[in-house]
């Protein structure tokens, strides 16, 4: 059986944080900002940790489980 190859695209989408959970940004945070509140775009500023069965699938995709 070969090995999968890494999804190159998911790869620099996301990070690996020093606990091991894969980071992401937010959608919505790309353009169009100024219907936004202010405090809306400080939150889309963040990364946000995947969870679930989401971060799995992206798990197996970069190789990493």
């Amino acid at each position: 059986m070969p090995k999968l190859k890494t999804h190159k695209g998911l790869r620099k989408r996301i990070k690996v944080s020093a606990r091991g959970k894969l980071v992401h940004k937010r959608s919505c945070a790309g353009h169009l900002m100024s219907g936004k509140s202010g405090r809306r775009r400080q939150r889309l500023r963040r990364k946000l940790a995947m969870t679930g069965s989401l971060a799995r699938k992206a798990a197996l995709a970069l190789g990493l489980r």
